[in-house]
């Protein structure tokens, strides 16, 4: 393999490089198995989808079945009081999804007999 620093050939389980200051940190990081944060927020556009595909199987579904119609319902009744500005509660939901996928974790793992490009 090479040195990603100075392109040194070093050998294939070098942890550090002789000629300069480059080491490796911890477990080999593969290119395969990483959820794209931006492509789940677009997915976010469907409330849940942008979850599902990180790997949030479970809040994806409550967000889908449950958190969208509870937000829907609850905008509707809260615009019959405001004259229909309640409405406006459905884009800040959108955006808190948008920004709380954005946030997490990706749970998407490469498959255990897969070993990826290494980079």
């Amino acid at each position: 393999m090479q040195c990603p620093f100075c392109g040194t050939t070093l050998a294939d389980d070098a942890a550090t490089c002789n000629n300069c200051d480059w080491t490796r940190r911890g477990e080999l990081e593969t290119a395969e198995g990483k959820a794209s944060d931006a492509i789940a927020v677009l997915l976010s556009v469907v409330p849940g989808l942008g979850h599902i595909y990180k790997g949030h199987k479970l809040v994806g579904m409550m967000l889908m079945f449950v958190g969208t119609p509870m937000a829907v319902g609850l905008a509707l009744l809260i615009a019959t009081g405001t004259a229909g500005f309640g409405i406006l509660v459905l884009p800040v939901f959108w955006m808190a999804v948008m920004v709380h996928v954005y946030a997490s974790q990706d749970r998407v793992l490469p498959a255990t007999n897969d070993g990826g490009e290494e980079y």
